[in-house]
C-alpha cells in the first residue's frame, strides 16, 4: 500500500512538471491582418495584450498590420505606436499632405494658375501622360526608412533576431504568389505590404520586381504563421472583411460603392485561428480604410475588443510574461541601435554625371551627415519635381561606422506642360498653358513659356533658368514678360455683356533675376529689368464708345531685392502654413502723356520720375487639433515716395494696390490704391457638408496723405489718415481637382462695388504688375 502511494505521488510530480515544462514552452503567435485605417485598432490589442501579460512570440502582419507589427517588432512599446500614430505627423504620412517645415521652395515658389502639370514624352510622337490619382508617398517612405532603421541595423536585417521574430505578408501580381518577407529592409518591407493599388505606388526591388498589398492574396496569414514558426496558440486580430454567409439583400446599395476594394483583396476565415486559438474581430462597422482621422477611436475599439477576449485568453495561454523583464528586455535591445550617423549617400537610377548635382541637395557637417541632414536634403529633393520615384533606403555599414543612405530617383520627363482654367460669374474667365523643358548635366537648365487668354486678363512670359548647385544654391534667369488688363464696369454678376472699358494697363519688362537660398524654404531675390507700360484710361466713369482713352507711357528700369518665404498648403483658400514677402525696390522711368476725348488738359507732357518702394506681406493660419477648423491673420504695409503723375487717374495706375481678396485684382478700386498704407485683416475657416468650407475673412486698411482728385483732375495728396476702411467677405469653398469653386458675398469699402456676389471655378491668380 506504501509503495501504491509513493507511486501515485510520483506520477502526479512528473505530471506537474510536464504541465508546467509544457506552460513553460507555450509559444504564441499574433497575427495582425490588412485593413487600411481599421488596423490602427491593432495597437489597442497590443496595449491590452501587455498590459495583461499575455506573451506575444511570434508576429506575422500584413498590410497595416505589417506596418504596426513591425513597429512592435523593432522594439517599440505599445504606447510608443500609440504616441506615433496619434501625432500630427502620423496624418501628413498617411495623407501626403506637405509638412509645413519641409516646404522647400526654393525652385517653384511663385503659384501658377496650374490645375494640372503633365509630363509630356518627346520621343518620337508627343504624348502628354497623366498621373493617376495616388497619394504621395514622399513624407511615408521617408518615416518608415527613418523609423525602422535602427530595428532593422540591431538585427542585422534578419527579421527572426528583431524584438519579436516577424513576417510581412506582400504580394506578386503578375504571377499571382504572395511573397513573404524575412530578410532586408525592414521599411521595405512594410513599404511593400500597403502598396494598395490605386492609393500608393508600389517599389521597385532589388531583382526588379514590384511588390503590392500583401492583402490581394492573403489578408489574415494564420497559414503563413503556422508554417514559418508553429506556434501553439494564435491570437488572429481581423480587421479586414469577412465573407458573407448569404447574399447581403439590405446591405447590397450601400456595398456596392466599395466593390472593387470588396472584390481585390482576400477575405479572412475566421476559423483560421485553430480549434485552440482566439480571434478577436473588432467592431468597425462605419469604419472606411481611409479613416486615419479617427486613430484614436480605432485603437479604443481595439482595447475594447480585446478586453472582451481577455477570459478566453487568459484560459488559453497558461504562461505569463513578467512586464518588468519584458520592459528591461526591450530596454536592452534598442540600445544596441547604432548612434544616427551617414557616412555617405548613394545616388541609383539616374547617369553618373547627375549624381552630383543630386548630392548637393545633402549638406555635409564636419565628416559626416547627421539625420537632420538627411531629412532636409530629403526633402529638398522631393521639392524638385524633375525628380520622380524617390525611395530612400537607410542601412548600416559595419565597415563605415555609420548608416548609409541610398536614394532611387529617376529623372521625370524632359517636358512638362501645364493648363489651368477660370470660369467665373463675371467676364474674367481665362486659360492659361505653359510648356517647360529642362536638361539635367551637372547644372539643371530649364526653359519654359507660358500665357494667359482671356477678355480681362491676357498675358506671357518666356524664361530661360540655370540652376547651380551649391552649397549656397542660386540660379540666374533672365525673361521677357508681357501682360495686359482690362477692367470694365460689371455691376451686375450676370452682366456678360458690358463693354464700356474704364481702364486698360498693359506691362512689358525684359529683365534679369537671381535667387539664392540657404535652406531652400525661402530665397533672396535679386531682380533687374527694362520695363514699357502702357495705361489707357477714362477720366470719368460714363464713357461712350466715341469717347478716346487718356494714355500714359512710363518706360525706365528697375531693380528689387525680396525675401521670400511661402508654407501655405494651398494656392488659394489656405488653412495652414504661413508666407512672407519683405521687398525694397527702386525705379526711374519717363512719362508720355497723351489726353483723351475726357481729359481737361489739351496738350501731351512728359516728366521724368524715380522712387523707393519698401513693402511687406505676412499672413499664417492656425488649424484646429481636429483639422475641422482654422483661424488666420494677415498683415500688409507699403511704403512708397513715388510722386504725382499728368493726373489723378495716371497717378492711380502706377500707384500700388491693396488686393487681400482672391477677386481684389478684377476690380479697379480707388480707395484700394496708395503710396502709403497698412492692413491687417483675419480669416476663419470651418468645414461643413463634409466636403465644403464656409470662409469668412475680414480686413482693415488705412491710407496716409491719400490722392485726392483736384478740379482740374490732378492728383492732390491730402494730410494725414484717410478713415479706416473695412473690407469683408463670407461664403462656401469646395475643393476641385481642377481647383478651388467658391460662391462668395464681398463688401468693398469703395465707392463703387460695395457688394459683389462672386463665384469662380479654378485658380484666380495673375502675375504681379512690373513695378509691384
Amino acid at each position: 500500500m506504501h509503495s501504491l502511494l509513493y507511486g501515485l505521488r510520483v506520477f502526479l510530480i512528473l505530471l506537474l512538471l510536464m504541465a508546467g515544462q509544457k506552460v513553460a514552452g507555450q509559444k504564441v503567435g499574433l497575427v495582425l491582418s490588412g485593413g487600411g485605417a481599421k488596423g490602427l485598432a491593432h495597437v489597442g490589442v497590443l496595449k491590452v495584450l501587455e498590459q495583461n501579460n499575455i506573451p506575444i512570440d511570434y508576429i506575422v502582419g500584413t498590410s497595416m498590420g505589417s506596418v504596426v507589427g513591425a513597429l512592435y517588432a523593432a522594439g517599440y512599446s505599445p504606447q510608443d505606436i500609440e504616441d506615433l500614430v496619434l501625432s500630427p505627423k502620423f496624418q501628413y504620412w498617411v495623407s501626403g499632405r506637405q509638412l509645413e517645415d519641409h516646404a522647400f521652395n526654393f525652385f517653384s515658389l511663385d503659384p501658377s494658375p496650374a490645375a494640372l502639370r503633365l509630363p509630356v514624352s518627346l520621343k518620337k510622337n508627343i504624348q502628354v501622360q497623366t498621373t493617376s490619382g495616388l497619394v504621395s508617398d514622399v513624407n511615408l517612405n521617408y518615416a518608415l526608412a527613418s523609423t525602422m532603421a535602427a530595428g532593422g541595423a540591431i538585427a542585422n536585417y534578419d527579421f527572426d533576431k528583431l524584438f519579436v521574430p516577424f513576417r510581412s505578408l506582400t504580394a506578386e501580381i503578375f504571377t499571382r504568389q504572395q511573397v513573404i518577407q524575412r530578410n532586408g529592409s525592414l521599411a521595405d518591407a512594410v513599404r511593400n505590404s500597403m502598396a494598395v493599388p490605386l492609393a500608393f505606388r508600389p517599389i521597385r526591388q532589388a531583382d526588379g520586381r514590384y511588390l503590392f498589398d500583401g492583402g490581394l492574396f492573403n489578408n489574415f496569414p494564420t497559414d503563413v504563421m503556422r508554417s514559418e514558426f508553429k506556434p501553439d496558440i494564435i491570437i488572429g486580430v481581423n480587421v479586414g472583411d469577412v465573407s458573407y454567409k448569404k447574399y447581403p439583400h439590405e446591405k447590397d446599395d450601400e456595398l456596392l460603392g466599395s466593390s472593387l476594394i470588396f472584390l481585390s483583396f482576400d477575405v479572412a476565415d475566421t476559423l483560421a485561428v485553430g480549434p485552440n486559438g482566439v480571434l478577436i474581430q473588432p467592431d468597425l462597422e462605419g469604419f472606411g480604410t481611409t479613416a486615419f482621422d479617427r486613430a484614436k477611436e480605432l485603437i479604443d475599439i481595439g482595447v475594447k475588443s480585446t478586453q472582451e477576449k481577455l477570459p478566453l485568453l487568459k484560459q488559453r495561454i497558461k504562461r505569463q510574461e513578467d512586464s518588468v523583464a519584458l520592459q528591461q528586455r526591450r530596454q536592452a535591445f534598442t540600445k544596441k541601435a547604432p548612434a544616427p550617423k551617414f557616412t555617405s549617400v548613394k545616388i541609383q537610377g539616374l547617369e553618373a554625371n547627375q549624381h552630383d548635382y543630386v548630392r548637393s541637395f545633402f549638406l555635409k557637417k564636419g565628416g559626416h551627415y547627421t539625420i537632420t541632414d538627411i531629412e532636409e536634403g530629403y526633402y529638398r529633393l522631393a521639392a524638385n519635381d524633375f525628380f520622380k520615384g524617390i525611395y530612400p533606403r537607410i542601412k548600416y555599414s559595419p565597415e563605415q561606422g555609420g548608416y548609409e543612405l541610398s536614394l532611387d530617383a529617376r529623372q521625370s520627363n524632359n517636358a512638362t506642360a501645364e493648363v489651368g482654367a477660370v470660369f467665373s460669374t463675371r467676364p474674367v474667365d481665362n486659360l492659361y498653358v505653359g510648356l517647360e523643358y529642362r536638361f539635367l548635366n551637372r547644372v539643371l537648365y530649364t526653359i519654359g513659356a507660358n500665357a494667359n487668354i482671356g477678355r480681362f486678363y491676357a498675358a506671357g512670359q518666356f524664361g530661360f533658368r540655370v540652376n547651380m548647385p551649391s552649397p549656397l544654391p542660386f540660379y540666374i534667369e533672365p525673361s521677357v514678360m508681357y501682360s495686359s488688363l482690362n477692367y470694365q464696369d460689371v455691376s451686375d454678376f450676370l452682366d456678360r455683356d458690358a463693354t464700356s472699358t474704364q481702364v486698360r494697363q498693359r506691362d512689358f519688362k525684359v529683365g534679369m533675376q537671381a535667387g539664392i537660398s540657404h535652406n531652400f524654404r525661402s530665397r533672396f531675390v535679386f531682380e533687374g529689368a527694362w520695363f514699357s507700360n502702357e495705361d489707357e484710361y477714362a477720366n470719368n466713369i460714363n464713357v461712350s464708345s466715341d469717347d478716346v482713352l487718356d494714355e500714359t507711357d512710363f518706360q525706365g528700369v528697375t531693380a528689387a531685392l525680396r525675401f521670400e518665404r511661402n508654407s501655405l498648403n494651398r494656392k488659394m483658400y489656405s488653412t495652414r502654413g504661413h508666407r512672407a514677402v519683405l521687398g525694397v525696390r527702386g525705379v526711374t522711368g519717363e512719362e508720355l502723356y497723351d489726353p483723351g476725348t475726357t481729359s481737361l488738359l489739351t496738350e501731351g507732357r512728359s516728366a521724368r520720375h524715380q522712387w523707393l518702394q519698401f513693402s511687406a506681406t505676412y499672413e499664417g493660419y492656425y488649424p484646429s487639433k481636429n483639422d475641422k477648423s482654422s483661424w488666420g491673420y494677415f498683415i500688409e504695409g507699403m511704403l512708397s515716395t513715388q510722386g504725382r503723375f499728368s493726373n489723378y487717374r495716371s497717378t492711380l495706375n502706377v500707384a500700388p494696390a491693396f488686393s487681400p481678396l482672391p477677386d481684389s485684382r478684377t476690380l479697379f478700386l480707388d480707395k484700394y490704391r496708395a503710396t502709403r498704407y497698412a492692413a491687417v485683416g483675419g480669416r476663419f475657416s470651418r468645414k461643413v457638408l463634409t466636403k465644403f468650407e464656409w470662409r469668412t475673412e475680414a480686413f482693415m486698411h488705412l491710407i496716409h496723405a491719400p490722392y485726392e482728385e483736384g478740379p482740374e483732375q490732378q492728383a492732390l495728396r491730402a494730410q494725414g489718415f484717410d478713415r479706416p476702411r473695412l473690407t469683408a467677405s463670407t461664403g462656401l469653398i469646395f475643393q476641385l481637382p481642377i481647383g478651388p469653386a467658391a460662391l462668395q458675398v464681398i463688401h468693398y469699402d469703395n465707392d463703387t462695388n460695395r457688394w459683389n456676389v462672386f463665384g469662380h471655378v479654378g485658380f484666380l491668380l495673375y502675375r504681379a504688375r512690373t513695378l509691384q
